[in-house]
């Protein structure tokens, strides 16, 4: 049972010198276990002379091969399993849209170490055995729903497996059955709660009381909404399918703007993304995974690609295990328009800070004219619409100024009326890159 508000306190409270000498003892057998069963990485050991018994320091890991999304699709479906196809108790996949899905298997073993994962991060959440959690993921072959199901239900929290959609039907369960907690992506969410607004919800008399939102970023300006408007605190979660799912990291109350690795499980690397090499501790560089105890699909040090930060420093929470600052870009988020370099990020920074304006956005790139040319797409609040063109004008030239001295490019904004964004159950389109390629 959770106790100081942790799910496993021995582990999460774990002096530092501990967490590195366990992580040092996982690294070096998962080195060998995987060297031993899998041909892929035994010719990469092989290929870059290095052998299981040379990790002899935590820093020796800088020595292995990495993995990326090419190799689980050059390797798909099985390629990277270590165990025998008889002991794979479940698949899980990624949407595969952009060719040959991305496979990966768990034995019994892991999937109790991934419900313990997740189960940790819904308590530092605040989430307690007695809450009543409502499910708004599917529960296909993406790892979100079942992986937040599980952790849930090993808390001994109730568990309504609504899935996606029907958000009527989302509505009334939350008013029939006194649901506490809401897992779904940070956009639905808001979703739901527009809905609720319409059919006269009144969200601070309703049981509802914590998001855990996961599948997409949320950006700040959308929590703060969602917070305000639904009375609930909403908590971000990092994970990806390759690595687990989610149960990676979680965000404590204490610190609202990091996530803490489960380091037992998990060891992180900080890396440039053009030089491979460490970066300092607390400069932002690209995150590198290694599972330390995986069994049927092990991954060593294998690339996010997502742009993060992390500290060691202590966290009034009371866990010592490091902090991630929340992923808001990726290395291959990156858009280039006319030879600048631009990240969503940067828009949504902008678009958080100007009163009147929604968390809802969407970005354009075409080259209809010849130049290649970004289009800033703006959801508006009720109250910020006027029947005067000149205070519009005015408001729109001063998002454009902002968005200007941010980007360092002019883009074109559009102001639209609220709602005129689609909201999605899944992950969000930000981006539409509409420019034809030479």
């Amino acid at each position: 049972m959770p106790h100081r508000n942790c799910f496993n306190p021995a582990v999460e409270t774990a002096p530092r010198e501990h967490i590195r000498s366990l992580q040092l003892e996982k690294l070096q057998k998962q080195a060998a276990w995987v060297y031993d069963r899998i041909p892929w990485y035994r010719e990469r050991f092989l290929e870059l002379g290095v052998k299981p018994e040379d990790i002899r320091a935590l820093e020796d890991i800088r020595h292995l091969p990495f993995t990326d999304k090419h190799i689980l699709r050059d390797t798909y479906p099985f390629g990277l399993c270590a165990v025998p196809l008889d002991e794979v108790v479940r698949l899980h996949s990624s949407s595969g849209t952009t060719g040959k899905p991305i496979v990966i298997g768990y034995s019994k073993r892991d999937l109790d170490v991934w419900s313990d994962c997740v189960a940790r991060l819904v308590v530092m959440a605040g989430v307690t055995p007695a809450d009543r959690v409502q499910m708004a993921f599917g529960y296909g072959m993406f790892t979100g729903g079942f992986g937040l199901h599980y952790g849930c239900e090993k808390l001994g929290c109730m568990m309504i497996p609504a899935g996606s959609g029907n958000t009527e039907r989302h509505l009334m369960m939350i008013e029939d059955y006194q649901t506490t907690v809401l897992i779904s992506t940070p956009s639905y969410a808001l979703h739901i709660c527009e809905a609720g607004e319409k059919m006269g919800f009144d969200w601070s008399a309703k049981s509802l009381k914590i998001g855990l939102f996961g599948g997409e970023p949320c950006t700040p300006g959308m929590k703060r909404e969602i917070e305000s408007r639904m009375r609930i605190v909403c908590t971000d979660n990092y994970g990806l399918t390759e690595i687990n799912g989610p149960g990676v990291a979680g965000e404590c109350l204490s610190s609202r703007e990091h996530q803490h690795i489960a380091e037992d499980h998990f060891l992180w690397e900080v890396l440039d993304p053009i030089t491979d090499r460490p970066c300092p501790e607390g400069v932002e560089g690209e995150l590198v995974l290694t599972m330390l105890d995986k069994e049927a699909f092990p991954m060593l040090r294998y690339r996010t690609h997502d742009l993060t930060r992390v500290t060691t420093e202590p966290c009034a929470c009371g866990r010592t295990h490091a902090r991630m600052s929340k992923v808001r870009a990726r290395t291959d988020d990156m858009l280039i328009v006319r030879g600048t370099n631009i990240f969503p990020r940067q828009v949504e920074d902008v678009l958080s800070g100007i009163h009147g304006v929604t968390p809802h956005y969407r970005i354009v790139l075409d080259n209809e004219t010849g130049m290649d040319r970004i289009t800033v797409m703006v959801e508006l609040q009720p109250e910020s619409f006027s029947d005067s063109f000149e205070q519009m004008n005015h408001f729109k030239r001063h998002i454009v100024d902002r968005l200007r001295h941010s980007l360092m490019i002019t883009p074109v904004v559009k102001l639209v009326e609220p709602g005129s964004i689609e909201r999605a159950i899944g992950k969000s389109k930000r981006v539409e890159d509409l420019r034809v390629k030479e």
